[in-house]
């Protein structure tokens, strides 16, 4: 090789060295804009800390208290998340951070206009409500507010935010009473999600909603988590949401004025959650239930459903909670719910089955709560059941057993009515 030409090649890899080496500590040397970092000076200045503010929750700490005016680079700052290259604030999330006091639409907070990401879950804002200049964080993909005790009509400037693919305003409720502090009425949930097209979770558990879920929701294909727990909906359940491909949880617990049926699950589906309790809902199970083979959740207790339990029920191998209590079944309890080896929880109370319960139920070696009151069982009590160790709460009152239950005699174990 010519020494001309290896030095052409030294000097050109040293150049391309000096040239990495430059763009990388440039990158490396961006820092937080001072606008950005005086908005979260006065934000943080805006709030009290209160380690009461977010008792329930076992993860809080303080996250602000390492924010000083003597700290220049406010993206090191705890729950603060920068763009590496522009060096703009694009997340901020102080979930659980002892925060209490109020907060209103002249905020330094809204001062943040690149912000993707905003978490204020667990903390106490006092009543506040939510802002509606919340609505002028265009760039907003995620926004959490969940137990934050805010009150009031969630403000319509929300349904701007149409980047949104996650959005939790559940659980803000009072906490001396435990009344449901938000409410959706002007605009409703139809007006609010419509334009959420890319929603991945939406998360209302506790909002005074008191209108039907809007069949909008059904032409959401990314949709995983649907939570409206305690939202007194009315109406009929969409049956297509059912249908989503990528849903995961339904969760419409203590929504007296919803009504539904099941559908024929005769798709593929990613359901593991599906939480209807204390609904009403009715109809027969179809024995397509069976082929929810994510299905680690059913709770479909306090409604109206009819008819008989489908064997298909053991057919669900990662199932760890079932009630079907306080329905209206009917005939034998099937064999096949011994497959379920990983329950954990199983509630039967105040069905109209009848003759004994299956021995196969032996089979179910995790069990901790069993509650089979109420159910016009027959028989001896079942000795299957002493082995069930780690059975810690038992119900069998209000049956027609006989014998005596010295074969759970030493066990540590709550017996309930027997």
């Amino acid at each position: 090789m010519r020494p001309s030409f290896a030095f052409a090649c030294l000097l050109f890899i040293l150049t391309l060295f000096q040239l990495t080496a430059f763009s990388f500590s440039s990158v490396q040397a961006v820092l937080c804009h001072d606008d950005e970092r005086l908005a979260l000076m006065q934000f943080k200045e805006s709030f009290v800390i209160d380690e009461s503010a977010s008792a329930a929750s076992s993860y809080a700490y303080p996250k602000v208290d390492n924010w000083t005016f003597q700290g220049v680079d406010c993206c090191s700052w705890d729950g603060v998340e920068c763009d590496q290259i522009s060096g703009q604030v694009i997340g901020l999330d102080l979930s659980s951070s002892f925060l209490y006091g109020s907060i209103n639409s002249s905020s330094s907070l809204f001062h943040l206009v690149h912000l993707q990401k905003l978490n204020l879950a667990h903390n106490d804002f006092n009543y506040s409500v939510i802002p509606s200049a919340l609505g002028n964080l265009s760039m907003l993909t995620y926004l959490n507010l969940s137990n934050s005790v805010f009150s009031g009509q969630i403000p319509s400037e929300i349904s701007k935010l149409v980047r949104l693919s996650s959005l939790d305003l559940s659980n803000n409720w009072d906490p001396s009473s435990f009344q449901r502090l938000l409410e959706l009425k002007m605009p409703n949930l139809k007006s609010l999600v419509q334009n959420f097209t890319d929603l991945k979770h939406l998360h209302l558990s506790y909002v005074d909603v008191a209108s039907p879920i809007p069949s909008v929701l059904a032409n959401f294909s990314s949709l995983t988590s649907l939570h409206l727990g305690h939202c007194g909906l009315l109406g009929k359940f969409p049956l297509p949401i059912f249908h989503l491909p990528n849903l995961q949880t339904i969760w419409l617990v203590h929504n007296l004025g919803l009504t539904g049926y099941f559908p024929e699950f005769n798709f593929t589906s990613q359901l593991k959650v599906l939480a209807l309790l204390n609904t009403s809902f009715s109809g027969e199970l179809a024995a397509s239930i069976g082929d929810l083979d994510s299905l680690e959740f059913l709770g479909i207790g306090l409604c109206n459903f009819t008819g008989l339990v489908p064997s298909t029920l053991g057919n669900l191998p990662n199932l760890h909670f079932l009630d079907l209590g306080r329905n209206f079944f009917r005939g034998l309890v099937p064999s096949t719910l011994g497959n379920l080896t990983k329950l954990y929880h199983m509630d039967l109370q105040n069905n109209s089955f009848t003759d004994e319960l299956p021995d196969s139920i032996r089979n179910l070696i995790s069990l901790e709560y069993l509650d089979i009151s109420n159910c016009k069982f027959t028989g001896l009590v079942p000795a299957m059941l002493g082995n069930l160790t780690k059975l810690t709460v038992l119900d069998l009152g209000n049956n027609l057993f006989r014998g005596e239950l010295l074969v759970l005699i030493g066990k540590s174990l709550f017996l309930s009515n027997y």
